[in-house]
């Protein structure tokens, strides 16, 4: 017990800048609260004592805010910020280094019997407000943002945002599958090597992609990450742009070889007509195109 409550300690400095010292930790953060009560309360329903066990986790629910069923199987330095409103129920498992947020639920569909709720793999991230609702895994490493609903399992590495959640990650495709890179000829290999041995600004980038994945993200997110929504928004708008300039110069050729067309002129879209996005979100997508 002593060893989990130090390992719970740190987890709480390495996650949370707002902690500033060890006594401060134990006698302000409901997580740990939570874990502690937690862990007597499973250890008398695996001794089948579970009147016991709910009594406990009841009064955990009072005192903290968050509902953890005594079955529920927690791993090492699991780490709840602020906590108020987490809901965590029988079946699910949560692995090493997982951090919750508040407002979050480990739910179930269904009222059979058996595996109802989720697994949630080590080092995985579930932002202010997510659902993850049903008995699928969440990979190892995984994000999840602040009011997402997930309903089916997610790839390791994976980020999910939205409602239903849509996947984010440069390393997975729509459907979950991890994206490779080939690459055949010999040649093109070398080139890669000595690309790779030259310092350059590309180099740089890929450094500082590394860095992100490796440092912790607060509430499953990370910054540099582009909302697919605006992103799809801001495709949509530059096609149209360039639809528009293909008409008017349709219309132009029209007017020099019948004067009599009619040229007719109409509303054209703007990004001000879409508050969705903005002025640098049609920047970025034009620097990928280009």
């Amino acid at each position: 017990m002593k060893r989990d409550l130090k390992e719970d300690i740190d987890a709480v400095f390495n996650r949370d800048p707002a902690a500033r010292n060890s006594l401060e930790v134990i006698l302000t953060y409901p997580g740990i609260h939570a874990l502690i009560l937690h862990r007597g309360a499973h250890c008398l329903w695996q001794n089948e004592q579970k009147l016991a066990a709910r009594v406990i986790s009841y009064g955990s629910r009072i005192i903290t805010g968050i509902e953890i069923h005594p079955a529920a199987k927690i791993g090492r330095r699991f780490f709840i910020d602020h906590g108020m409103g987490i809901v965590i129920g029988e079946t699910a498992e949560i692995g090493n280094d997982v951090t919750l947020y508040h407002g979050v639920t480990l739910g179930g569909v269904s009222w059979n019997n058996g595996k109802r709720h989720p697994t949630l793999e080590d080092g995985v991230i579930v932002g202010a407000g997510a659902k993850v609702l049903g008995p699928f895994t969440v990979g190892k490493g995984a994000k999840i943002g602040s009011n997402a609903v997930v309903v089916k399992a997610v790839p390791a590495g994976a980020t999910m945002v939205g409602n239903a959640a849509r996947m984010i990650s440069e390393h997975h495709d729509e459907k979950g599958n991890p994206i490779t890179t080939k690459v055949n000829d010999a040649n093109q290999q070398e080139k890669a090597v000595q690309a790779a041995s030259t310092e350059n600004p590309a180099d740089k980038k890929t450094t500082n992609h590394t860095a992100r994945e490796t440092t912790f993200q607060a509430y499953g997110i990370d910054p540099m990450s582009q909302d697919p929504v605006a992103e799809a928004f801001a495709k949509m708008l530059e096609h149209i742009q360039q639809s528009e300039n293909r008409l008017d110069q349709l219309q132009t050729a029209m007017c020099k070889i019948d004067p009599n067309f009619c040229k007719k002129e109409y509303d054209k879209l703007c990004l001000e007509d879409l508050d969705v996005i903005g002025k640098s979100d049609m920047n970025e997508i034009g620097a990928e195109s280009q």
